[in-house]
């Protein structure tokens, strides 16, 4: 399917892009020539993941943490706003950190984005709809979330900030909108962050038994993040307000997957069975209509072949 012509923009902030997502993000805005400011506390965030962009003409790096005051070297005319734990690790190391990034963290970005007249978009995630009793999830669909949860803290600061940039259009004609991400996965992420793809990926490499959660049958919706990052600057480029899905709509189950990054990595690795998590959702899957109709976009990226690429990054790099 083709895809619209991206915009080119004159300075993008880009919160959280020293994170997986964020700093590709910010590599793909400095190859079409767009001036980055990427702003991070680096509290999960890695300086690593944008030592090569550290020299690039236009590119900035100013490490702030979100949810106090922070002001990038010149007006920006989009602001994308990715700052946030993001894996279980990290969100429940620092579940207060997580809550006032959502939510503080997210009024300072759309307060830069109202004070220069620029795009908002909102990094939104798929366990806005917790353990969904809709399948596949729509965007009409309001989820099934436990508040109390060990999860609480992330999924909730979510539709917290969904619901924030939401009032930040209706109050002050703000420009935003909700990119929706499922399961995206790929180069820099880190091994020990929780998330199935690298945990699987680095016991794989190690030749030690994949732990696969509960009886492996729950499911996944696995994005390349190079699909990710092109969906998400498609919907940047348009004036939709969304929320707007952006995943593979299909599916995986976790045994599956578990069977295919050993059969990939040409381990000799075994699963192993584990206790399942608390709220861990048992399916997930996009309604992608929306993306496809509105956005020209779907992934081009198939399961096997992302997963190949991510292996080889992966055996280049000590586990992390």
């Amino acid at each position: 399917m083709a895809t619209a012509p991206v915009p080119r923009w004159e300075h993008a902030v880009v919160t959280g892009g020293a994170g997986f997502v964020g700093s590709h993000l910010c590599t793909a805005l400095i190859g079409q020539g767009t001036a980055v400011t990427c702003v991070d506390d680096l509290s999960t965030g890695n300086r690593a993941n944008i030592a090569h962009l550290e020299d690039r003409p236009g590119f900035t790096f100013l490490q702030a943490d979100v949810t106090g005051p922070f002001t990038p070297p010149r007006p920006a005319d989009l602001v994308l706003h990715f700052a946030s734990p993001a894996s279980p690790a990290d969100y429940l190391r620092l579940p207060l950190h997580t809550l006032a990034t959502g939510s503080s963290g997210t009024h300072n970005a759309l307060a830069l984005a109202r004070r220069d007249e620029a795009r908002f978009l909102l990094a939104s995630t798929s366990e806005v709809y917790g353990d969904p009793q809709q399948h596949p999830q729509s965007e009409s669909y309001w989820g099934n979330v436990n508040p109390v949860g060990p999860r609480s803290v992330y999924d909730e600061a979510k539709r917290f900030a969904e619901a924030l940039t939401t009032a930040e259009a209706a109050e002050h004609g703000t420009n935003t909108g909700i990119v929706r991400l499922f399961n995206t996965y790929g180069p820099r992420m880190r091994g020990h962050d929780g998330r199935a793809v690298p945990t699987f990926i680095r016991q794989a490499l190690a030749g030690e038994p994949l732990t696969v959660t509960g009886d492996g049958r729950q499911t996944r919706s696995l994005s390349y993040v190079d699909d990710t990052v092109r969906g998400i600057l498609a919907m940047a480029a348009s004036d939709l307000r969304g929320p707007v899905n952006l995943g593979n709509p299909t599916e995986i189950t976790m045994l599956e997957l578990a069977r295919t990054v050993i059969e990939l990595a040409r381990s000799s690795s075994t699963v192993r069975f584990i206790d399942r998590p608390t709220d861990d959702p048992a399916v997930r899957c996009p309604d992608i209509t929306l993306a496809r109709g509105k956005l020209q976009w779907e992934p081009r990226i198939p399961a096997r072949e992302g997963l190949a690429r991510a292996i080889s990054w992966f055996r280049t790099r000590p586990a992390a």
